[in-house]
């Protein structure tokens, strides 16, 4: 590769990860500003945490629906159609007068905001296999910049000027970049001829016949389900009485996680040396750990606000870094379907935020912050003792000697 050619690459995955933590923001922000929501169209917050639900609910439904597009549309023109209609989506819903079509709009933004999922095989495609981990650390750095940092502004912004004003700043956001994709982003040709029925069928086909895809879909629904519980519940603790706190401090939270983005460029270089089954690995021992740190947040003064400090660095870095392993995981199984594996990956991880999500609000209704933080260790647990189980299945009952041999496991 020339310099030229590398410049140009650089340029190009550095614009991917700044859309891509554009377009993630917008699914997180509302976490922050849910009880801003409740007060300003009069609703309980257990109801306006719907709008959270909603948008989790139309991203996993977009990414079944429109990511698998990336393989027939060109990647330019598809990423500036649903960065623009993400734009008006957000438009709509900061004029919401009532929670439904408030949970609407959010639906429609959720479904179009999907660049992340398209931009991860497009930049995958821009470089040679042995540094998919690497990029594909860089990509989620930017989406977790999004994520946390649209928490933080979207609950200052919302304290300064109302819930509505975090919607009108996003939809500038996402309008801008669609501006800046569309003159900057290099056109490349789409990857299959297929129709988009069969687009569609593909990504449950790879699941029933892949079962790498199938080990790696259960890995990040839990995991992000625990991840999704706490940030839901969180917003309702800290601006509950054990804490008094606005909507601010749910968002100065998320900001003192930035420095876990650090963590998954890191995270991809040793995905590229050591594969990913040990990363997963690391990965479930850390969000497990996080659960009982976590717990201590019910406390309330400053060890409670120590504790959910401690509990939520340890569960995004747990939560990203696996992320990285599991991406890395499904792009080696074909590089020519890279958009539909990714499609079903995605989707399956966020049908599980969305029931995180819904689980969060609930539980933390009827048990407290303490059930939130078993919730979280109970999800932890699942793909662990899944993979467990199906070990102990397959042992026969006289295992041959060479049997004994076999390669140590890992829940990954």
């Amino acid at each position: 590769m020339t310099d030229h050619n590398h410049r140009q690459t650089t340029a190009a995955i550095t614009l991917l990860a700044f859309a891509c933590g554009v377009a993630v923001g917008n699914v997180y922000f509302p976490q922050a500003i849910g009880p801003l929501v409740a007060a300003g169209l009069g609703v309980s917050p257990d109801s306006a945490a719907t709008v959270v639900t909603a948008t989790q609910f139309g991203y996993a439904a977009g990414i079944f629906l429109l990511v698998p597009l990336g393989d027939r549309i060109r990647p330019r023109r598809l990423l500036v159609t649903l960065l623009t209609l993400t734009g008006l989506g957000l438009l709509a819903a900061s004029t919401a007068q009532t929670l439904l079509p408030l949970t609407a709009a959010s639906a429609l933004v959720g479904a179009t905001t999907v660049i992340a999922p398209l931009a991860g095989p497009l930049a995958a495609g821009l470089v040679p296999a042995e540094r998919s981990g690497t990029v594909s650390g860089t990509l989620l750095s930017g989406c977790l910049a999004g994520m946390l940092l649209s928490r933080a502004v979207g609950g200052a912004l919302g304290d300064w000027m109302g819930w509505r004003a975090p919607y009108v700043l996003a939809a500038a956001l996402s309008l801008t970049v669609a501006a800046l994709l569309a003159r900057l982003l290099p056109a490349s040709p789409p990857a299959a001829a297929a129709s988009y029925p069969a687009l569609l069928a593909a990504p449950l086909r790879l699941l029933r016949t892949e079962p790498e895809l199938r080990r790696s879909c259960l890995n990040q629904a839990t995991v992000f389900a625990a991840f999704s519980a706490v940030w839901t519940a969180v917003a309702l603790l800290l601006t509950g009485p054990a804490y008094g706190m606005s909507a601010r401090a749910t968002g100065l939270l998320a900001l003192v996680n930035a420095a876990t983005m650090l963590c998954t460029p890191v995270a991809g270089r040793l995905v590229d040396r050591r594969g990913p089954d040990r990363i997963n690995l690391m990965c479930f021992a850390v969000v497990g750990v996080s659960a009982p740190v976590l717990a201590f947040g019910g406390l309330g003064g400053v060890p409670g606000l120590t504790a959910l400090v401690a509990g939520t660095l340890l569960l995004d870095v747990g939560m990203q870094c696996g992320m990285v392993a599991n991406q890395v995981r499904i792009y080696g199984i074909d590089a020519r379907a890279r958009s539909r594996l990714n499609t079903a990956y995605m989707t399956c991880a966020y049908l599980g935020g969305t029931v995180g999500s819904w689980l969060g609000a609930h539980a933390y209704g009827r048990f407290g912050w303490t059930g939130v933080c078993v919730l979280v260790a109970a999800l932890t647990g699942v793909a662990p003792a899944r993979r467990l189980s199906g070990r102990f299945r397959s042992f026969p009952a006289r295992p041959a000697p060479a049997s004994s041999k076999r390669a140590g496991w890992s829940p990954s």
